[in-house]
């Protein structure tokens, strides 16, 4: 029987542990291929690295530590300030799914796949196929009602489910792409976990942005760029009455309702972030309403780009319930999103996402949004 062998993207968390060796239950050889992100702090190194390692020692599973915390700089981290600077509010991991993960690492185990085998003393066929422990469904095209284009649907845990995050996956990239979690729950892989006394990695899972593990953005940002720290400007109101000043328009984020520190009988929310007037806009909550906003960068995925309109259920945010929308397109990588029923907290800078059903039929960047008439 051939041996074929592929890259599964490790971590060091359940998830993509799991992805590994469930590729290898189904006959196939696995390198575990470990990015190095970010530089670690004076006469630190990365502790996951130590974890992964482990890891592929129990489980027999080669490891290659690849070193791309330069391109993350320049493709993830510094844009993610840059957002911030501009008033919006970046959504990184659908940034590094198509650049890092299925750009950079994928191309890395393209041009390296036989020497990394050949070292391991893999001799079966090596594949230009890079696995990630993503819930999602990945559709092959000929299964795909749309047209003879590779697809992604929904994973049946809604709940779970990451199809958000890799709207931006081109076709070459989901030709080489593979998620052996589109039949297993988060719960059904925390069980297998414990079942194998790999409870840390089940109680070490976390939802913060990858490069500030503490969740704390604010310190993040100050610390790369020192004068945000004491920075500050106007708090308006829709009128344009000033109600009191911000300590830098870093600290917020449309729809934020904590830390604003302006007393009132009812809550203000932040509405509008204007970094041209280092300016803060907050108003009532029925002010956060948004009937339709624009969308720029669209990547098409499960469809190729409609004529005109079309009708879908649209995601502003991860944990975001998928609206009910028309997408009109103005352009092949532009479009204009009309709310049946207008949502709240639309926030430029981050990602729109259309589905049909189960069906991610791609997605964009907020550019902007209008409020609902008063």
């Amino acid at each position: 029987m051939d041996r074929f062998c592929v890259a599964v993207a490790m971590s060091g968390g359940m998830d993509s542990l799991r992805a590994a060796l469930i590729l290898k239950e189904q006959g196939y050889d696995v390198v575990g291929l470990s990015m190095i992100l970010s530089s670690p702090k004076k006469d630190q190194k990365p502790d996951y690295l130590d974890k992964v390692k482990a890891l592929g020692k129990r489980f027999n599973i080669p490891i290659v530590v690849v070193d791309l915390k330069n391109v993350f700089e320049q493709h993830v981290i510094s844009p993610f300030v840059e957002a911030y600077l501009k008033g919006l509010t970046p959504n990184p991991c659908a940034v590094c799914n198509p650049k890092i993960k299925f750009g950079f690492l994928l191309d890395f185990w393209k041009t390296h796949a036989k020497e990394i085998c050949s070292s391991f003393g893999i001799l079966g066929e090596h594949l230009p196929i890079l696995a990630t422990g993503h819930y999602v469904s990945l559709i092959r095209p000929e299964e795909n009602p749309y047209g003879y284009r590779y697809g992604i649907k929904r994973h049946k845990d809604y709940a779970k489910d990451q199809s958000y995050f890799l709207y931006g996956l081109s076709q070459d990239q989901l030709g080489h792409a593979l998620f052996p979690l589109a039949s297993e729950t988060k719960q059904e892989v925390a069980t297998w976990a414990t079942s194998l006394g790999l409870q840390d990695l089940v109680e070490a899972e976390s939802q913060e942005i990858c490069f500030i593990p503490s969740g704390d953005y604010v310190s993040f940002l100050e610390e790369r760029i020192p004068t945000l720290a004491i920075s500050s400007g106007p708090i308006k109101n829709s009128d344009g009455q000033i109600l009191g000043y911000h300590r830098g328009l870093h600290r917020y984020t449309i729809g934020q309702r904590r830390g604003i520190g302006i007393p009132s009988s009812a809550p203000y929310y932040v509405v509008k972030i204007a970094p041209e007037e280092n300016t803060l806009y907050v108003g009532r909550k029925e002010e956060l309403s948004t009937e339709s906003c624009f969308v720029r960068d669209v990547n098409w995925v499960s469809m190729e780009c409609p004529d005109k309109t079309f009708r879908a259920t649209v995601k502003i945010r991860n944990q975001h319930m998928p609206a009910s929308a028309t997408v009109e397109i103005l352009k092949k990588d532009y479009a204009k999103v009309f709310f049946d029923i207008p949502q709240k907290a639309v926030t430029p800078g981050q990602s729109a996402v259309f589905y049909d059903g189960e069906w991610l039929i791609g997605g964009g960047i907020i550019e902007s949004s209008q409020q609902k008439e008063k």
